[in-house]
């Protein structure tokens, strides 16, 4: 496998790593640099007197680097394959160094173990015990969901508009007591709900629009046994309760199609724990998808999605309603690249409406803008769409709006993002008319606080 300059950059964590790798490009730095069908390592000299050895196990890609680096892949792993992509002739073909090979052999046996772990029966489900188990999740929500009820009446009682900063702490006092009930995902909802506090023009009605939808989650927990199945994945969904992987894959829709990377981004949640969005479209079905993923302590995401790039996979969708969210269950390496023009999706605002009514909990939906403009009004940045007399207001750092504005020139770009219901999150962006599974003029870059 061998990635483009594009694609490399594009697995930078932030753009200081990206600058950095490009400064490491002489080939003086690098001794030693060779490669197999399997892996591409070297040794780049760095201020010790000892090399760093950097080495990348192309089934992934994969990186590891001897440097201190909690950046991942670090500048040096970056370095090392934008040569392979731009001097490949500076690599020696060569059987892996016994530093490569063991780090290599020790992916395979991993590898190995999970899928005999994979193959060994399952002891079959104790029904009685996880109904039990369900049961008493349940109780501790009704109770949290009860008191939560409460204290929403108390707030829209007192008004609104007579919040202050002063009142964060006890919104984020709330917010863990829904942790405490197995809820985590309503004291998610709280966090996000205080931050708007205070912030912009008009931020009481936008905070009575989140409140409203948490209501709707209060008034739906007691009343979840006359849910259909869907509305009740769902809630719980909502709720943030989790799904169990192997049961998903086992009753799960299961839909197999070679899948565009349409953007991604990475956010931090906390001082370590960052998520990951990717967002696809199957090329042939128009389904999209969202595989959702944690980092814990700089650990590192799998870097095989690339945007603008094109992967031929079975995904596997959560229950519910107009459901979003997958998981990979097989990834089909041999399947050659699809011919099949890209399914044309309905119309955004349509799609829009209709993701929202089959289920109002949905925090983010993806949308593609065939024709787009990234314009800026005072302090603000918006996203203009010539098909209609709108824009959309803009959440983006002032460095990447310039960026994206500068790629734009005053033309129309095709632009994805994502939109929380108030603002649009632009990820990627394609010089318009650009043919699907082309490379993307801009991308967004780094962690988003």
């Amino acid at each position: 496998m061998t990635l483009s300059t594009e694609a490399v950059l594009a697995l930078a964590p932030d753009d200081a790593s990206a600058k950095a790798a490009k400064g490491l490009l002489a080939p003086a730095k690098w001794p030693t640099l060779g490669f197999s069908d399997e892996a591409v390592w070297g040794e780049c000299q760095g201020s010790g007197s000892k090399p760093y050895q950097t080495q990348v196990d192309l089934a992934g890609p994969v990186f590891r680097c001897s440097c201190p680096s909690r950046k991942f892949p670090c500048k040096h792993g970056l370095a090392l394959m934008l040569l392979r992509a731009q001097s490949g002739a500076s690599f020696t073909a060569a059987a892996p160094p016994p530093w490569v090979a063991e780090w290599i052999a020790s992916r395979r046996d991993k590898a190995e173990k999970k899928e005999a772990r994979a193959a060994e029966p399952v002891a079959a489900p104790d029904p009685a015990a996880a109904a039990k188990r369900d049961a008493q999740r349940w109780k501790r929500i009704e109770a949290g969901v009860q008191e939560l009820a409460r204290w929403l009446d108390d707030q829209t009682q007192r008004g609104l508009a007579a919040l202050g900063s002063e009142q964060q702490q006890a919104w984020g006092a709330m917010a863990a007591r829904m942790v405490d009930a197995q809820a985590p995902g309503l004291g998610q909802r709280l966090t996000q709900a205080a931050e708007l506090i205070g912030v912009g023009e008009g931020w009481p009605a936008r905070l009575l629009d989140r409140l409203g939808r948490l209501q709707l989650i209060v008034d739906a927990v007691p009343r979840r046994e006359s849910l259909s199945p869907a509305t009740l994945a769902d809630l719980r969904i909502a709720l943030g309760w989790p799904q169990d992987r192997e049961g998903l894959l086992a009753d799960g829709e299961l839909i197999g199609d070679h899948w565009l990377v349409l953007g991604q981004c990475t956010d931090e949640r906390d001082a370590k724990l960052v998520e990951r969005h990717v967002w696809l479209q199957g090329r042939a079905s128009g389904r999209r998808a969202l595989l959702l993923d944690y980092s814990h302590g700089g650990r590192g995401f799998e870097t095989g999605w690339v945007s603008g790039s094109e992967r031929a996979a079975v995904l596997c969708f959560y229950p519910g309603h107009a459901s979003q969210r997958a998981l990979v269950a097989e990834l089909l390496a041999d399947a050659p690249a699809s011919t099949q023009p890209a399914t044309e999706p309905p119309d955004e605002w349509h799609r829009m409406a209709q993701q929202i009514a089959a289920n109002p909990w949905q925090p983010l939906l993806p949308m593609v803008w065939a024709e787009a403009i990234p314009t800026r009004h005072g302090d603000q940045w918006w996203l203009r769409l010539d098909a209609a007399p709108q824009a959309l207001p803009m959440q983006l750092a002032t460095q990447e709006a310039w960026q994206l504005m500068a790629h734009s020139g005053g033309a129309p770009l095709r632009v994805f993002g994502e939109w929380d219901g108030e603002q649009f999150a632009p990820l990627t962006a394609w010089a318009s008319g650009a043919a699907a599974g082309s490379a993307p003029v801009w991308t967004l870059a780094g962690v988003r606080a």
